[in-house]
């Protein structure tokens, strides 16, 4: 097995894993999320942002994930 070969089977998996990982990751940050707004409604403002910061950071890794692959080929 060439080097190719190995790329093209190790990319679409590893990008899976990542796609995956963020899923989990942003269910259970939103889920979190959800409970502290329920817990405590006027903190809602400031546990919302922290979130969508926390998202933004979770998806990031998923895009760098996408990108490796177009850049390797």
């Amino acid at each position: 097995m060439d080097a190719n070969v190995a790329l093209s089977l190790a990319y679409p998996i590893g990008l899976g894993i990542a796609a995956l990982g963020s899923a989990f990751g942003l269910g259970r940050a939103v889920s979190s999320a959800m409970e502290a707004i329920g817990r405590q409604p006027e903190a809602a403002g400031k546990i919302q942002t922290s979130m969508i910061i926390g998202c933004a950071f979770i998806e990031a890794i998923t895009i760098y994930a996408l990108i490796s692959i177009f850049l390797a080929r």
